[in-house]
């Protein structure tokens, strides 16, 4: 049985990253259901153009299809929403990054696990609080892990606006995360 060229292209360039779609239209979008919804048409957009010309950086390219299906399913399905990071796999995630370093092979106890939620309560907060053009590059830094380069292409930004945009991401979540920890 002979099986479509772009079906064949589709599962080499889009497959191996629907994960970390789902990851950024998570970021993007504030929840799993929504974000599920935008990597559907995402994918379907990614399919539809898999025929046209080569693609260098599939991870990059898909990311970016991600990125405009959210925006544009934002704008229809959410006109006055602000975007929003946050479920709890992402409260999760960013709540072992802290454990790791902090308790190496200690087994939490009950207490220790409340302030850890506790904690990641508060940062999650801070992150939701970030402007959407920095929480965007902070998602993608930081929870995709592309480089500063794959983030400048992705967004079509110098590279230098990526890193200024990060670190002041970074320091806005420091101030808000050190303020919440002052009350």
């Amino acid at each position: 049985m002979h099986e479509d060229q772009p079906a064949t292209r589709f599962r080499e360039l889009v497959v191996p990253h629907l994960q970390d779609a789902l990851m950024f239209a998570r970021g993007l979008t504030g929840n799993r259901d929504d974000a599920e919804d935008v990597v559907q048409e995402a994918c379907l957009r990614a399919y539809a153009a898999t025929g046209r010309g080569t693609v260098r950086h599939p991870r990059a390219w898909l990311l970016a299809i991600v990125r405009n299906t959210a925006f544009t399913w934002m704008a229809k399905n959410r006109p006055k929403a602000v975007l929003a990071l946050g479920d709890d796999a992402e409260i999760d995630r960013l709540a072992e990054t802290a454990d790791a370093a902090s308790t190496d092979t200690a087994i939490l106890t009950p207490e220790a696990e409340l302030i850890r939620k506790a904690e990641a309560a508060a940062v999650q907060r801070a992150v939701d609080a970030l402007p959407a053009l920095l929480r965007e590059v902070l998602v993608l830094r930081e929870f995709n892990e592309l480089s500063y380069r794959e983030i400048a292409d992705l967004l079509s930004l110098p590279i230098g606006t990526v890193m200024s945009r990060l670190s002041r991401a970074r320091l806005m979540l420091a101030i808000s995360i050190a303020e919440a920890h002052r009350d």
